[in-house]
């Protein structure tokens, strides 16, 4: 599967990615208030031929998806990014204010002056990634080849339904929060949060998407789990030597439902230059004990009731 970076920091993020054979970097409008774009438009090494850059568009903090606001979003990026076009051009969230039949035409309209190569869609339910699919082939737009969204071995909520559109219009998966936002990584205790204990991370600084989150993901049910599972790698392969950040993203390149074959990918991150290597070296390492994965599973059938919505 082929891996993309989120959020590019600096030079030393890219050129690790590089070195670990990754040239496809995603970023949004959105992301660090726009400077993520304006930090990947500075970094010269993101100049070579190969790099293969993605972006969004958004209906978020006063935005939409209009006619004009999409041509807008996607002209900043590129200025930010200084780029005449993307590789793949992405429409962050439904504007369930807007037509999808405006925000469609305006996403056409870009893409017949070449600002972009590849369309593809994020945080839509099912009905609506078919509803766009068939909408674009009947009005002869670019249709969608990739979706973007969220999955991991605690979010699968997915599986029903997303990943059977999907296969059937033809659309690549590109998963984000790989790590439960951070939670998967077993840095946090349950109890930090009634005790202000969460010093860093997205989790540290309150606000509309740490509130998100927050709601998504800390729930005491989960890092019980988390405990059963830090149990169960010791016990397998011995103590400490396969983290849960690890066996986490091994569950997702050889025992989800993502498949290479199909162009899906994992979008990996990490708030470090050592925590990127790491997250890439588990992209090296094989499938899990079968003990390991029955844990995974018993984990998924005791909270899949709480599981957070796949779209928006």
């Amino acid at each position: 599967m082929r891996q993309l970076f989120l959020y590019p920091q600096e030079n030393e993020f890219v050129k690790i990615c590089m070195e670990n054979g990754i040239y496809s970097f995603d970023t949004a409008l959105m992301y660090a208030g726009g400077k993520s774009e304006e930090v990947m438009g500075n970094l010269d090494n993101l100049r070579d031929p190969k790099v293969f850059i993605a972006t969004k568009a958004n209906p978020w903090n006063g935005k939409d998806l209009k006619y004009d606001s999409v041509l807008e979003q996607l002209n900043k990026s590129l200025r930010s990014l200084k780029r005449d076009s993307v590789d793949l051009f992405y429409l962050h969230a439904p504007d369930h204010n807007t037509p999808i039949e405006e925000t469609l035409e305006a996403v056409n309209q870009l893409y017949k002056e070449g600002k972009f190569k590849a369309f593809g869609l994020s945080n839509y339910a099912a009905w609506e990634v078919a509803e766009i699919y068939y909408l674009c082939k009947t009005k002869d737009y670019l249709r969608p080849t990739v979706y973007q969204g969220m999955y991991n071995s605690v979010t699968r909520d997915i599986e029903r339904e997303l990943f059977p559109c999907l296969r059937k219009f033809g659309l690549a998966f590109y998963a984000y929060n790989p790590l439960a936002g951070g939670i998967l990584t077993g840095k946090h205790r349950y109890e930090d949060r009634e005790k202000g204990k969460i010093q860093d991370g997205r989790y540290a600084n309150p606000g509309i998407w740490t509130d998100a989150y927050l709601k998504r993901y800390w729930k005491k049910p989960l890092f019980d789990l988390l405990d059963k599972l830090r149990t169960t790698l010791d016990h397998i392969y011995g103590k400490g030597k396969v983290s849960l950040v690890d066996a986490s993203l091994r569950w997702m390149y050889h025992h989800s439902k993502m498949d290479g074959a199909y162009g899906d990918a994992v979008i990996v991150g990490a708030s470090s230059a050592k925590h990127l290597e790491e997250n890439l070296k588990s992209t090296k390492h094989g499938p899990l004990h079968e003990d390991v994965v029955k844990v995974f599973e018993e984990a998924w059938g005791q909270i899949k009731s709480d599981c957070p919505d796949y779209f928006r």
